[in-house]
């Protein structure tokens, strides 16, 4: 199998432009996706604001290592050239299967045969999008933590279809780019991570939603009685909330009223977690 040399990452939000730049920190090529020129501006603005962060918080990212990493990123709102010769496509699109599967049936035809194609699906199973991907031994999950360059675990999980070596491909990829690789040996929705960490944050929600008691007050106790560093509601915001808002709304009943309730309260009033500069907790500087 050939070496993974020159990426493509498609989607440029929150975590999706920590693996393009943490790809491209690593000393990969990297084509960084999406649709408008707006949403690529933000992604500009995305990539600067990592390499202040990188500078403070990763060790040897100062002396100009994360700011040449920038050099290696190339921006695209054109599907075609983005993925024209990519030997690893990373999918990183919203977490609805309608989109993804339209995606993928247009990459099929898009990128070189060579190219393996992989999602950062937190919740679908990697056998729902197989089918359109047009190389299903060819693909497979790839699934990041947010904050990549802390919490740099990368989830790897196949399907039955998968090439073996495919699936050692992507864990050298992953250590490759600094992550520690989690083979995921079963097709599992959630992976190892979500199956975990999204009945915790539905628990909170419960308990916020249900009038039970404030969300400040559901992580207090949590960081507390746990020792841990932040509760529930923190790593809402972290992660944004309309990734938790699209998988809930594809829920049961009680999921899709958990959904409405963060719509109507946060949602609909831009409070969509640290991106928006406020969520469940306000990011904004002080007036004074």
């Amino acid at each position: 199998m050939s070496d993974i040399r020159k990426v493509a990452v498609l989607g440029t939000g929150v975590l999706e432009s920590q693996i393009a730049f943490q790809t491209a920190y690593s000393g990969f090529d990297v084509t960084a996706y999406d649709t408008s020129e707006e949403a690529l501006e933000q992604a500009r603005q995305r990539f600067a604001m990592l390499v202040e962060t990188y500078g403070k918080e990763v060790a040897g990212a100062a002396d100009g290592k994360a700011a040449e990493s920038l050099q290696r990123i190339t921006l695209s709102a054109d599907l075609g050239s983005a993925v024209a010769d990519a030997d690893l496509v990373i999918e990183a699109v919203p977490e609805l299967l309608s989109i993804k599967q339209a995606l993928y049936e247009k990459l099929a035809g898009l990128a070189p045969e060579r190219a393996i194609f992989a999602t950062n699906s937190s919740t679908l199973l990697p056998s729902d999008l197989k089918a359109f991907t047009g190389r299903p031994d060819r693909f497979l999950a790839l699934h990041f933590a947010n904050s990549i360059w802390k919490f740099n675990t990368a989830e790897v999980m196949g399907t039955d279809d998968t090439d073996p070596a495919v699936f050692d491909a992507l864990i050298a990829f992953a250590s490759a780019i600094g992550m520690v690789p989690i083979p995921v040996r079963k097709e599992k929705a959630g992976y190892v991570l979500n199956s975990l960490l999204v009945p915790f944050l539905n628990a909170a929600a419960d308990l916020a939603a249900g009038g039970y008691a404030e969300p400040e007050d559901v992580d207090k106790v949590w960081r507390i009685a746990t020792g841990a560093p932040m509760g529930p509601f923190q790593i809402y915001d972290i992660i944004g909330l309309n990734t938790p808002y699209n998988i809930l709304s594809h829920g049961d009943e009680h999921a899709q009223s958990l959904a409405a309730w963060l719509k109507e309260n946060y949602i609909d009033k831009g409070r969509l977690g640290i991106a928006s500069g406020e969520g469940f907790y306000s990011y904004k500087p002080s007036a004074d």
